[in-house]
């Protein structure tokens, strides 16, 4: 049982990560690992963060991040889960979404079954394409355009194919001004709350109308293609494998088979009581001591 030392930093952390740092705490306590909290030192193996989102709460994260990745150190990446929001939690290895290792190279349909969500067979009714925007002081949006940029180059790109109505979504805390009139047949639709929770949207509602999504790599591109909607994503997007990839195919997205994905992807996600139980942090620390920690 090779030894490593953990920094954690709950300190960093947004308001709801604090169950899921405590369960993890506890359960790396209870194996006897050595670890730090809100602290490091030049003999801690690897950091344990709260989303690659630099701001707020969290804007102490990136000096552990650059602390740790420049002496390729490895940083375990906590954040809210993309499939039970506010109820599963990513755990991955340097990033977040498909730039993230999760550790979860072996998987089996065992575990996509406990989410209890159904992939909606493939739609081809819909008839506005959704242009999602993401937060822009994310570790996700590096050397990336502005929001407003990014989404000005999707409506021209779009627009060399299809001439269907688009409607952008910024993220619901990164909004930004547009000026609708440059683009025939494009309006801004602002993510209304509708739950409890202080992120969820009305983005359910919107998909019932909605022929395809363009999204760089966030959550809404999940939430769309379980409801059958097709999806347009970079690299760095957990869909990417059951995407499109290029915008010259708007017009007829493919729609491939998603079961071994949902199977894959279902071992991204913990509920906080797995990872007490020290569910995720096995497979974690597994890859960690094979693959990042010399």
């Amino acid at each position: 049982y090779l030894e490593m030392k953990i920094a954690l930093f709950p300190e960093f952390g947004s308001l709801n990560s604090q169950p899921v740092f405590a369960a993890l705490i506890k359960h790396l306590q209870s194996k006897g690992e050595k670890i730090m909290i809100n602290s490091y030192d030049n003999t801690c193996d690897v950091a344990v963060i709260w989303s690659v989102l630099w701001q707020g709460r969290m804007a102490g994260n990136k000096k552990v991040w650059d602390d740790f990745r420049s002496q390729g150190k490895p940083v375990v990446v906590l954040e809210v889960g993309g499939l039970l929001r506010n109820t599963t939690w990513k755990m991955g290895i340097n990033g977040i979404n498909r730039d993230a290792d999760f550790a979860n190279q072996t998987y089996d349909d065992k575990r996509w079954p406990l989410f209890k969500l159904e992939l909606k067979p493939w739609q081809k009714t819909g008839n506005i394409i959704v242009i999602c925007g993401q937060h822009h002081t994310s570790e996700q949006w590096k050397e990336m355009p502005t929001p407003k940029k990014w989404c000005e180059q999707k409506i021209k790109e779009i627009r060399k194919y299809c001439d269907k109505p688009i409607v952008i979504r910024p993220h619901p805390r990164n909004t930004f001004d547009f000026d609708q009139s440059k683009f025939p047949h494009v309006r801004v639709n602002i993510p209304k709350k509708d739950y409890s929770t202080y992120d969820d949207t009305d983005f359910k509602k919107v998909l019932r109308s909605t022929w395809a999504v363009v999204n760089h790599s966030s959550n809404p591109a999940i939430e769309s293609v379980l409801n059958g909607i097709p999806v347009f994503v970079s690299e760095s997007s957990l869909c990417y494998d059951v995407g499109n990839h290029t915008l010259a195919d708007i017009a007829q997205p493919a729609q491939p088979n998603r079961v071994g994905w949902a199977n894959q992807l279902a071992y991204t996600e913990w509920t906080t009581e797995e990872i007490g139980m020290g569910l995720p942090w096995k497979r974690i620390r597994e890859r960690l001591l094979e693959k990042y920690i010399k």
